[in-house]
């Protein structure tokens, strides 16, 4: 549950605003996303592998112009 601490001479437009943020940085509808469907922990784990391989090769220069 986010909880906004607004003053009384703010508007709701920048309540919203800090709101807005606030659920942004808590990956609040990222974790709802992860949580419609079950996946196995090692099909998690190997995405991730894949992923940091994908990044390593890019920051290595091996994917430049294929």
């Amino acid at each position: 549950m986010l909880i906004i601490d607004s003053k009384d001479c703010e508007s709701i437009d920048k309540a919203l605003k800090k709101y807005k943020k606030k659920f942004e940085k808590a990956h609040i509808l990222i974790q709802l996303r992860e949580r419609q469907s079950y996946t196995k922990k090692s099909v998690t784990r190997r995405t991730q592998v894949l992923k940091a391989i994908y990044k390593q090769e890019i920051f290595s220069g091996v994917r430049d112009g294929k």
